[in-house]
């Protein structure tokens, strides 16, 4: 440069530059099959007509399996009417470039995916087997749980979703429970002027026992609510928007609660097996009749003596106490849980579409990649890979 003019940039550096601009990805046209839903009880399925009606308005094809949403009372002409295909064909159904399902399929209906499609379930790994993940490899497919999908929070949006459902109808549960015509106490949930309410203990200050909280305050009942995270706690409070009884997890102190309670809630999370909060000699204190509906029996339950159960026969009772142990509480209300996670899918699968197609919106979305156990026949978790003794490669260093 010249002399008196000082610059740290070289004289190449200040010659003006082309522009880099933004090449705009051409919007994909995504085949997506919905099957009917096999696995014991589950009623749900992933999208309602009204979100089919939008997938097809923007150009996509979506193929239904006959009677897929029978379980949550949607019929095959609200389908046929908006724009799906309507196929008593469960092979054809599966042969889809995206299949799009609730429970994970079952070995025979993953013999019917092709290969290097594209799955998106739940996981379920504490029922799977090895060879469903090897048979899932063989294929190279690749394979996503929508459990652990999460947001530009790093929550999980559908855990988040399913446990605001499974909260509030563990409360409505409990109050069924006690009603005479369940050979119940034949307490009301809450309480009436004049009458002590009835007694609720929630362990767990997650989503579950927030909306649990929120449901039975609502209806009037007396609220304790014990967890091991004063954070936890706090954020309940802060939540609800009013003060409620908590407390840290303390053998005495919590008790003495279960004892008086007429109603336990188990929503205690753990990032493996639930631990055991209640002993079976604390249930073996608790009033006659008292409920237990142990939401986190799917996990191991945190009450001693939780056992799991069927939608058909949902309760069994020991020591005098109504126990509730369903592992899937939203198929039980499979209507709203298939709205609510239709308007999840719905979102991602219109950015998908905008992306130019879903391996573009994996390689762009480091939320919808966490939701990745298998990645075109290699398996990307490790979680996965100590269970069963699998290798496994990093999806980031696979995809870029």
């Amino acid at each position: 440069m010249g002399d008196g003019f000082f610059t740290p940039f070289g004289k190449h550096e200040l010659i003006p530059q082309e522009e880099a601009l933004e090449i705009m990805h051409k919007k994909g046209s995504l085949k997506i099959g919905i099957p009917k839903e096999t696995h014991f009880q589950e009623k749900r399925v992933c999208l309602t007509p009204d979100a089919v009606s939008v997938l097809v308005a923007n150009g996509h094809q979506i193929i239904v399996e006959s009677g897929a949403g029978d379980g949550a009372n949607f019929l095959d002409n609200e389908y046929s009417e908006a724009g799906a295909q309507i196929s008593y064909n469960t092979q054809e159904v599966f042969s889809q470039h995206i299949i799009l399902k609730v429970a994970p399929p079952s070995l025979e209906e993953i013999e019917y995916m092709k290969s290097k499609s594209y799955l998106i379930s739940a996981l379920q790994l504490s029922v799977q087997h090895k060879e469903y993940f090897n048979l899932l490899m063989s294929k190279k497919i690749t394979a996503l749980s929508f459990d652990d999908i999460t947001d530009e929070s790093n929550n999980h949006p559908v855990v988040k979703i399913l446990s605001e459902i499974a909260g509030t109808s563990s409360i409505l549960i409990a109050s069924e429970l006690m009603s005479t015509t369940n050979q119940g106490t034949g307490l009301i949930m809450g309480g009436i002027a004049g009458v002590r309410p009835t007694e609720i203990v929630i362990l767990g200050a997650g989503t579950v026992g927030q909306y649990a909280t929120k449901a039975a305050l609502g209806l009037g009942a007396s609220v304790k609510v014990f967890d091991s995270s004063v954070s936890k706690l706090r954020n309940l409070q802060n939540h609800i928007g009013q003060r409620v009884f908590t407390s840290i997890i303390q053998p005495k102190e919590l008790g003495k609660a279960i004892m008086r309670c007429d109603v336990l809630i188990g929503a205690i999370r753990g990032t493996g097996r639930t631990p055991t909060i209640v002993t079976e000699d604390m249930v073996k204190n608790m009033k006659t009749g008292a409920v237990i509906v142990d939401v986190s029996i799917d996990l191991g339950g945190c009450i001693e003596t939780s056992e799991i159960t069927t939608h058909n026969h949902p309760t069994f009772e020991k020591h005098g106490v109504i126990h509730y142990g369903v592992t899937n509480i939203s198929s039980r209300v499979s209507r709203t849980a298939t709205k609510a996670l239709s308007n999840f899918f719905l979102q991602n699968l219109i950015e998908i579409a905008d992306y130019g197609g879903i391996e573009t919106f994996i390689k762009r979305e480091k939320g919808f990649r966490n939701g990745i156990y298998i990645y075109k026949g290699i398996l990307t978790k490790k979680i996965i890979s100590d269970w069963f003794g699998l290798p496994f490669n990093d999806i980031n260093l696979l995809i870029f």
